[in-house]
């Protein structure tokens, strides 16, 4: 983070002294130790206690809400529809050969526009020439559900492409196994060999990305906050860091953090439940 945060207070203010200074050094502990800082922010983090945001003047627990709400709302959504539609085109590419130079073609196109790029396109398109929904912004009240549909139809298409080629990739390792050559022998439908026998050993690495992905949207998607101007994690901590909010920044990356370990046990606990073997080690 740029600079001391009471020399930034002071280069805001030429107003104060050298003794302002240390007065506010003393008020904010930071003429403690490194460690005694710390054990002092940890002992009031496990009290619930998550300070005070000097840039907006606010207590963090009051700013992180509605930004973390928005941000689920936003990268949830996307990260469902990416999930879904990737693993719907990985399927279509290995049970039918003949689709795979098209899911293929999705794909690198999908991974190949820039996401602020393809935000630009969506408002002029939808919002300024057809004029069906908001170009940016949020509701006032609720989700807002047309206030979420170029955003989220945006970022979904930015995931979309890993999910359908390791999907595809997955899925033609599991269907070439002489298992499921042994399904097709005891007269199981193509659809019931694609989905029942093969997708849940296919699934294992696809729930790895998806959890990670997971994580690093749980720090909001910052561009595409930025293009329709919504409220979000990414734009939180941008500005956090930017002003040198220790607070502020701390907090929100602990958030994204804990949100990452509890999505990586997710999908541990979800590989167990597919993957006998791993029940029995």
């Amino acid at each position: 983070m740029p600079g001391d945060p009471i020399e930034v207070a002071i280069a805001g203010d030429p107003r104060l002294t050298a003794e302002d200074a240390a007065h506010l050094r003393a008020l904010h502990g930071l003429d403690r130790p490194f460690t005694e800082r710390y054990l002092a922010w940890a002992s009031g983090l496990l009290r619930g206690e998550f300070g005070y945001s000097r840039l907006f003047a606010q207590p963090v627990a009051s700013l992180l809400r509605p930004a973390l709400l928005s941000t689920l709302a936003l990268a949830g959504s996307a990260l469902a529809i990416a999930l879904v539609a990737g693993v719907a085109l990985g399927a279509l590419a290995a049970s039918r050969p003949r689709a795979a130079p098209l899911v293929d073609a999705i794909a690198v196109l999908g991974q190949a526009m820039p996401t602020f790029w393809l935000g630009i396109l969506l408002i002029i398109a939808f919002a300024v020439t057809l004029g069906w929904l908001p170009a940016g912004g949020s509701a006032d009240h609720g989700l807002g559900l047309t206030y979420l549909i170029l955003p989220v139809t945006t970022l979904a298409i930015a995931n979309l492409a890993a999910y359908a080629r390791h999907s595809a990739a997955s899925l033609e390792a599991t269907l070439a196994e002489p298992w499921i050559r042994t399904a097709r022998a005891r007269g199981a439908t193509e659809r019931g060999v694609l989905w029942r026998h093969a997708f849940p050993n296919a699934a294992l690495p696809i729930l790895q990305i998806a959890a990670l992905d997971a994580g690093a949207l749980a720090g909001g998607a910052l561009v595409t906050e930025t293009v329709f101007a919504r409220p979000g994690m990414g734009k939180l901590l941008y500005d956090a860091v930017m002003g040198n909010d220790t607070n502020l920044a701390l907090i929100a990356l602990l958030l994204v953090a804990l949100v990452t370990m509890l999505a990586t046990l997710g999908a541990d606990l979800a590989q167990r439940a597919l993957d006998p073997r791993l029940r029995e080690r």
